[in-house]
């Protein structure tokens, strides 16, 4: 980033729920990438299945632009 080029400040904060192609999560964390915010999201568990659960849930890096929204 050059010094006349400005990030603007992250649309999305740590804790909230967001909507995306592929299902809905939690804000993790953030970071700057390539002049673009960056964001670990957490997905939504699904029902526990039968066996029980192996490990952790899913948690996949999302640019802002790949969020569509706040979910209230």
């Amino acid at each position: 980033m050059n010094k006349n080029q400005q990030l603007t400040p992250p649309k999305f904060t740590i804790h909230q729920f967001v909507c995306f192609i592929g299902g809905v999560g939690t804000i993790l964390d953030f970071q700057v990438d390539a002049n673009t915010w960056k964001y670990a999201v957490e997905m939504e568990k699904g029902p526990e299945p039968v066996m029980g659960r192996i490990g952790s849930e899913t948690t996949i890096l999302l640019h802002e632009m790949d969020i569509h929204g706040v979910i209230s």
